[in-house]
């Protein structure tokens, strides 16, 4: 038993509501999400069912009771799951629910277009409801026109740092920092920053962290919450605080942000401009949101799939994925230019044609897993200048080893259908095909990533023409070269 007989009563109360809950089957706030969720936490469709017959029958007032209990990332996936003309009903029923957080969750796509039917007062007035770095997010693919009348609609304050933050390029630390973040004079004690605290709490939003300047506003120390709060009060913060910290440049790629919160195990960091001043404050939900993005980014460029969101335009996925198919079919024709040249040779011994499948899709499946490995290495700087030969001897050893692997069971495979000359044949085209898939499967993105490219952008594209051109070509050639055909 506390010695506080205000917090046993507290204590003593939620003892009370979780048995009632428990007797009921399941705590409180569960029994609103298992009528809406399913195990894995996503709407249920009989939900979806609900809402969409309230809204074909117009019942707004059950509309509203059907979404009001959800939490604004659930009401966000409820416009996605929705039709268009469905979420513009929607809206209107849920209105005073669309707050700032709920567009701030939403696909990019479903949110561009919700906001082109709303005037630029409505869409001023939510973006004030956010955090800068979300303001922009939804303001930053406006037109040129469209954007500007947003910004007139809105406080001089709010505009100012969004204008701030457009000015810097697109996926830096400069566009996705929070301007909303505490700094205090590296004179104050951690009473004065309490009494600060509390005066200012209203204007300061969420922070973990404390960052400490010098008279040039340049920062010093950062303070965690945890100290402040267990420090006594006549402290000076010079005295407590943490000197070291890891600073993020403005002009700092998302990337590399995200690479830093992982290596340094960090909740926020200072943003600095060019002079060393303290700008804004990059925090760890932000950069959850990046490695995601990063990390489907890079799945999707490397199968040429552009933005690969089930939200995107029709228009838009078939622009962006042909793109890659028209380039592959360029390539693929000097794979086909190989073939015709052994034309002869596969028709005096049909087998080739029945078997240079196997050699093409085994030596691009083996490109294809040395590449990714690859470019994750690169995305996570585990490869660099310095150890790029270390990475490419590791490849190339784990290539042979496949290779001889595949070799032997396709050799005799081949020997026991065909003959035995010809089951040495492709497994030697086998063995050279998968080193050569190996060794394109490092050096074309590290040949991209030095020529300042996107190495997820076309290697699949370039490593699939290399396995394909050199499997026809080793198999072809070494029948030739051995005397199967003449």
């Amino acid at each position: 038993m506390s010695a506080d007989p205000l917090l046993d009563e507290t204590i003593d109360t939620e003892e009370m509501v979780a048995q009632e809950a428990a007797s009921e089957g399941g705590r409180p706030d569960d029994r609103v999400d298992d009528a809406r969720h399913d195990e894995e936490n996503r709407l249920k469709p009989e939900y979806l069912r609900a809402v969409r017959l309230a809204l074909e029958e117009d019942r707004r007032g059950e509309l509203y009771e059907l979404v009001e209990p959800l939490h604004p990332a659930d009401v966000a996936d409820l416009l996605e799951l929705l039709d268009n003309d469905e979420r513009g009903s929607l809206t209107i029923a849920i209105s005073d629910l669309m707050t700032g957080e709920v567009v701030a969750e939403l696909n990019d796509w479903v949110r561009e277009e919700m906001m082109e039917g709303l005037p630029a007062e409505a869409v001023a007035l939510i973006a004030e409801q956010l955090e800068t770095d979300d303001a922009v997010q939804m303001i930053e693919d406006m037109g040129a026109d469209e954007r500007e009348a947003v910004l007139a609609e809105m406080d001089a304050e709010d505009r100012a740092a969004i204008e701030s933050a457009l000015s810097y390029p697109e996926e830096t630390a400069g566009r996705l920092m929070s301007r909303e973040f505490v700094a205090v004079p590296e004179h104050f004690s951690v009473g004065d920053l309490i009494d600060y605290l509390r005066i200012h709490g209203t204007l300061l939003g969420d922070f973990f962290e404390v960052f400490v300047v010098d008279e040039a506003h340049h920062p010093v120390g950062t303070c965690a919450l945890s100290w402040i709060l267990t420090t006594p009060r006549h402290i000076a913060l010079a005295d407590v605080m943490k000197r070291d910290q890891t600073v993020i440049p403005v002009m700092m790629d998302q990337e590399e942000v995200a690479l830093m919160f992982q290596k340094y195990a960090l909740i926020s960091a200072a943003v600095i401009d060019g002079t060393g001043r303290l700008v804004g404050q990059m925090t760890v939900d932000d950069v959850v949101h990046i490695i995601s993005e990063e990390a489907g980014e890079d799945a999707l460029l490397l199968s040429g799939a552009g933005d690969g969101d089930i939200n995107e335009p029709i228009r838009e996925a078939f622009s962006s994925r042909v793109r890659w198919l028209v380039a592959n079919l360029g390539t693929a024709l000097v794979a086909s230019l190989i073939i015709a040249a052994f034309g002869a040779a596969i028709e005096q011994l049909v087998a080739l044609a029945i078997l240079m499948p196997i050699v093409a899709s085994i030596g691009g499946n083996a490109g294809t897993q040395t590449m990714a490995v690859t470019v994750r290495a690169i995305a996570t700087n585990q490869l660099t200048r310095a150890n790029t030969g270390k990475i490419l001897l590791r490849e190339l050893r784990v290539a042979i080893l496949n290779g001889v692997t595949i070799a032997v069971l396709v050799g005799i495979a081949t020997a026991l259908v065909f003959d035995w000359k010809l089951g040495g044949v492709i497994a030697l085209a086998m063995v050279i095909n998968v080193v050569t898939a190996g060794l394109a499967g490092v050096l074309v993105p590290v040949l991209f990533e030095r020529a300042k490219q996107d190495p997820a952008v076309a290697s699949s594209v370039f490593v699939t023409m290399v396995t394909d051109s050199m499997g026809f070509f080793a198999f072809l050639g070494l029948a030739v070269a051995s005397g199967l055909v003449g």
